[in-house]
C-alpha cells in the first residue's frame, strides 16, 4: 500500500466509525465559539480493532519511512499515549509520554518513561489542528536533551495556524490522512454531498469566517 492508498484507507476507517463526522448543515460549536462542520474523536479508533490495526501499523509505516533512526516514541498526553504504546510495541521500541505540565507530587516528572540525552525521538499525536500541544511536547523533549526527529499523527486539518506553528517550532509532521482527503472520501461514500466539499475546504482555510455555513 502506497502513501495515497493509506490516506484513503484511513479516511474510510475514520468515517466508518464516526471518529471523523461531518455535519455541514448543523455545525458543531468549538469551545472558542467557532462553528465547525466537523467533529473528530480519534479515541474511537481504540475501540474498533480492525481500524486500530490499520492506524497503528500505519503509524509504524510512517516512522519507518520518514524517521528510520527513531530510538524512542513519545506520546502526547493523553490522546497520543495509547497510539505511541501500541506502535512502539509493533516496532519493538521504547516509549513514554509527555504530560502537559509536571506532576505536583513524587518525582514531579513531566516526561514519563526513560529518556536519555541525545536519544532520537518521534512524537506520536492523534490529531493536528493548531499544532499547539504537539509543538509543546517537542519543546519539552528538546529542553531535556532529546533529538526530536519529528511528529506522526493520525489526522491533520492542514490549517494555516497549525502549519505556521510547526514551521516556527522547526518540526515536521506526517499524518496518516488529512482533512482534504477525508472530505473527498466522505463525498464519494455518500456521507456528505459533493457541493459540501468546497464548503468544508473554505472552513479549513479560515475557521473564523463562517460564510461557508450559507453554502
Amino acid at each position: 500500500m502506497n502513501r495515497e492508498e493509506l490516506q484513503i484507507q484511513i479516511a474510510k476507517d475514520l468515517l466508518s466509525i464516526k471518529a471523523v463526522f461531518f455535519r455541514p448543515d448543523e455545525p458543531f460549536t468549538w469551545a472558542s465559539g467557532i462553528k465547525s462542520p466537523v467533529y473528530c474523536d480519534n479515541r474511537l479508533t481504540l475501540t474498533a480493532p480492525e481500524v486500530r490495526n490499520h492506524v497503528e501499523n500505519g503509524l509504524a509505516y510512517l516512522i519507518r519511512e520518514y524517521y528510520s533512526d527513531a530510538e524512542v516514541l513519545m506520546g502526547t498526553s493523553t490522546a497520543g499515549i495509547a497510539h505511541a504504546a501500541i506502535t512502539a510495541h509493533i516496532m519493538g521500541l521504547p516509549m513514554g509520554y509527555v504530560r502537559s505540565s509536571s506532576k505536583d507530587h513524587g518525582r514531579q516528572n513531566q516526561i514519563e518513561g526513560k529518556l536519555e540525552r541525545g536519544q532520537k525521538v518521534v512524537v506520536v499525536e492523534d490529531l493536528i489542528s493548531t499544532g499547539g500541544s504537539a509543538c509543546d511536547v517537542v519543546n519539552v523533549l528538546r529542553e531535556n536533551g532529546a533529538e526530536v526527529l519529528g511528529i506522526v499523527s493520525i489526522f491533520t486539518y492542514g490549517m494555516a495556524r497549525g502549519l505556521e506553528k510547526l514551521k516556527a517550532t522547526d518540526v515536521t509532521n506526517y499524518s496518516l490522512t488529512n482533512f482534504d482527503c477525508i472530505a473527498k472520501v466522505a463525498a464519494e461514500e455518500g456521507y456528505i454531498q459533493l457541493p459540501d466539499v468546497q464548503r468544508l475546504i473554505k472552513f479549513r482555510d479560515n475557521p473564523s469566517d463562517e460564510s461557508w455555513i450559507q453554502g
